[in-house]
């Protein structure tokens, strides 16, 4: 029996072991509908995938993710503290382009909720931290806190994220105000403009671009921290502007939205009219898709089940953004657990998806009744445990052979500066800066002076600027010469070299500059003149006044110009009359105290409804519900109660107490309890009652509301008969006389 057995034993055991070890999911795509000429596929899905929320590349094309599973596994938000987040290494071991192996990279982590490989390591954020893991082994060693408060504070809605590392070499995040950089091993955090909600991007010239829930795209019309160098000047013109009034979009099905029931939200067919939970705009860098798309934007519509094609229109000091087309989007799905939340520029060339691919995106301290009660039905809650990655292809893409991008030649990464292929440009740049190759300056510079391919001389530029290796003399021929975009960075880079030493060769330049006469350049040239006024106001003031003259009406001009007046006595500039009333606000923030909030603001507050609805769990869910239905027995329904959408019955309530017996929607309530007031905790302030009320007057009415703290300072005084608790009827009573009192 053993010697007939054994040749199929040794079978079994031959196959097992020549077996993968991994699976490969298929999913399919019949709902998904792309634009002609392109093909989407699932490169990663679930088991390998839970919650995606970011990715990034690494040197050798590798995606890697962060997943955040603990956001919204319930319509409750139950246990999003608990570290079951992760970040994650996907990896195609068979080599047919479909990942097939997932790694972790690290594990345990709360909402990890950003991720970017820069200076030969891994940048992640973990609220409250912002970390850097060096990367030995597909594992992290030497770990560094670059910021301990990078996200301190509110919920996963309302937190910096991002970490997108621009071609200057600064690492920006979205709902932030803060940039990092890595000099010399040494990691520098300064202030920088306030951008967006969640997803920041950047163009080929090195623009930012963003977007929050109810607009598709923002934008910077200029470089970033080009018009913030005076602290008194709060720049209005020229950074965080709408790029379209035009809101639209066009899902291929009716969605669920949050505020459905509002009026203009959802058209006669339910289908949802304007964004509510627009995201992660990308700029299209690859170099494979048509022409025609090459520096568009793509926009992220998780609320609707789509992706947003934009195409962007540049005037020298604007920029513009309409819709690709009317009617129609880009990429959608009727697949309601399609959500896009995040996309890439991918090593090929194509465009990566990630796509959270879950019920409820919307946080529990913003869900409106009206969803609550739609969800019931579908129970899109319970679409969990699941994640993707898409990458969508032109058809007539270029095959590319990635190459391993870490052991090329240091030529080699300077020849990549000029690639046509934006993440190629980036990855090239960033080995360049990190690796610091000795003995190739001169090979940097004549990239620099390139006029070939002015992308190459940009990347080049802040080279030789990380090396610490740029001239004047390099920026000097730009500023005279350079294609308008590429002498727009030497200009900004110019202030650097503005000495004593280096004046009369620099105002030689400018005046060069000034010559050229070009919109573009006066707005960087506006940003930097106020440098060399603080030298020699005598000569450079002249060149000032030419700027104002030619542009007198030019808000991002003035923006410029007041920029680089941030260090000076202001006074000395007054005769400049288009700049009189700018000069004199600026005077007045400066004697006053009063800052751009950039410089001022260390980390953001948490929003009123998140730490609302934190109390409220804390406080008052035991009696009343998590879901504010009520509890027999104990506390009647907050849900649509009269007594809710009066805010300042619901302070009274909060503040004094409530004995019953009550009427609540036509129905009595006599529980021979009394809930007491909040007026004697002394650890309960009058912005934590204002954060309740927000964030009851939001999850159980259909009118989300708010009151001052000041008028609930107010209310503490206006106490009931007995100085206890309110009965209903005196509670009538004290409004009665509160609203006679305010018609007076």
């Amino acid at each position: 029996m053993r010697i007939v057995f054994f040749p199929l034993i040794v079978a079994i055991i031959f196959f097992c072991a020549c077996e993968p070890s991994y699976k490969e999911t298929k999913i399919p795509l019949d709902s998904y509908k792309i634009e002609q000429g392109f093909q989407l596929e699932v490169l990663a899905s679930e088991p390998l995938l839970k919650a995606p929320v970011a990715m990034d590349f690494d040197d050798r094309g590798r995606m890697w993710v962060a997943q955040m599973p603990g956001y919204m596994n319930d319509m409750q938000g139950s246990d999003e503290d608990k570290p079951v987040g992760s970040i994650r290494i996907l990896e195609d071991l068979d080599g047919d382009g479909i990942t097939d192996h997932a790694k972790v990279f690290l594990d345990s982590l709360v909402m990890p909720r950003a991720l970017a490989h820069v200076y030969g390591g891994l940048l992640y954020a973990e609220p409250p931290n912002l970390w850097f893991a060096e990367i030995e082994k597909d594992r992290p060693v030497n770990r560094v806190l670059v910021d301990s408060i990078y996200a301190a504070v509110g919920n996963p809605e309302h937190q910096p994220n991002g970490l997108l590392m621009n071609v200057d070499n600064w690492i920006y995040s979205a709902k932030s105000n803060f940039r990092y950089r890595r000099h010399k091993g040494t990691w520098l955090k300064e202030p920088t403009t306030f951008r967006g909600q969640w997803g920041i991007a950047q163009d080929d010239f090195g623009r930012l671009y963003y977007n929050d829930n109810s607009r598709l795209l923002l934008g910077d019309f200029v470089l970033p921290n080009t018009v913030i160098n005076n602290p008194y000047h709060l720049p209005k013109a020229s950074v965080d502007r709408l790029l379209t009034k035009d809101q639209r979009v066009y899902p291929l099905h009716a969605t669920m939205v949050n505020r459905g029931y509002a009026e203009g939200v959802l058209n006669a067919d339910s289908i949802l009219v304007a964004t509510t939970a627009a995201c992660s705009p990308l700029v299209y860098r690859g170099g494979q898709f048509p022409p025609n798309y090459a520096g568009n934007v793509f926009v992220c519509l998780p609320e609707a089940n789509a992706v947003k094609r934009m195409v962007l229109n540049f005037t020298g000091d604007a920029t513009l953004a309409e819709h690709a087309w009317k009617g129609k989007e880009f990429l959608a799905a009727t697949d309601e657990g399609f959500r896009p939340v995040a996309l890439r520029n991918g090593p090929d060339g194509s465009l990566y998806i990630v796509d959270m691919h879950r019920g409820m995106i919307g946080h529990h301290a913003y869900l409106s009744p009206y969803l609550k009660e739609k969800n019931k039905v579908v129970r899109l809650d319970t679409l969990v445990d699941y994640g993707r990655i898409l990458r969508v292809k032109a058809n007539a893409a270029k095959p590319i052979s990635l190459p391993d991008i870490d052991r090329l030649s240091p030529n080699d990464w300077i020849a990549l500066l000029s690639s046509e292929n934006g993440w190629l440009r980036d990855r090239a740049l960033q080995l360049l800066i990190h690796n610091a190759p000795q003995g190739y300056t001169a090979e940097v510079t004549m990239a620099a002076l390139d006029p070939s391919n002015g992308m190459g001389q940009i990347h080049a530029l802040y080279v030789l600027e990380a090396w610490e290796a740029l001239s004047l003399d390099v920026l000097a021929q730009l500023m005279e010469k350079g294609g308008v975009e590429v002498a727009s960075h030497a200009l900004v880079l110019s202030k650097h070299f503005l000495d004593n030493g280096n004046l009369t060769e620099v105002l030689a330049t400018f005046k060069k500059v000034l010559a050229r006469n070009s919109l573009m350049l006066d707005v960087y040239l506006s940003s930097v003149l106020g440098h060399g006024m603080a030298l020699d106001a005598q000569r450079f003031t002249p060149l000032m006044a030419q700027v104002t003259a030619r542009h007198p009406q030019n808000k991002v001009v003035m923006d410029g110009l007041m920029s680089g007046l941030g260090g000076m006595d202001l006074s000395d500039t007054l005769q400049l009359a288009s700049m009189v009333e700018p000069l004199e606000r600026s005077m007045v923030n400066r004697q006053n105290g009063k800052m751009n909030p950039i410089y001022s603001r260390q980390s953001l507050n948490e929003d009123n409804r998140t730490s609302g609805a934190k109390l409220f769990h804390q406080i008052c869910a035991s009696c009343h519900g998590v879901n504010g239905g009520g509890i027999d027995g104990l506390a009647p329904p907050l849900m649509n109660s009269e007594y809710v959408a009066n805010t300042e019955q619901l302070a009274l309530i909060l503040l004094h107490g409530l004995v019953g017996p009550i009427h609540v929607n036509g129905e009595a309530y006599d529980l021979n309890l009394a809930m007491p007031g909040l007026i004697r905790n002394e650890n309960i302030s009058d912005k934590d009652i204002a954060d309740i009320i927000s964030y009851v007057t939001n999850a159980f009415s259909d009118v989300p509301k708010t009151l001052s703290e000041e008028r609930i300072q107010v209310l503490r005084t206006v106490k009931s008969s007995t100085g206890m608790e309110y009965t209903e009827q005196e509670l009538r009573n004290v409004q009665v006389a509160e609203k006679h009192h305010a018609s007076k």
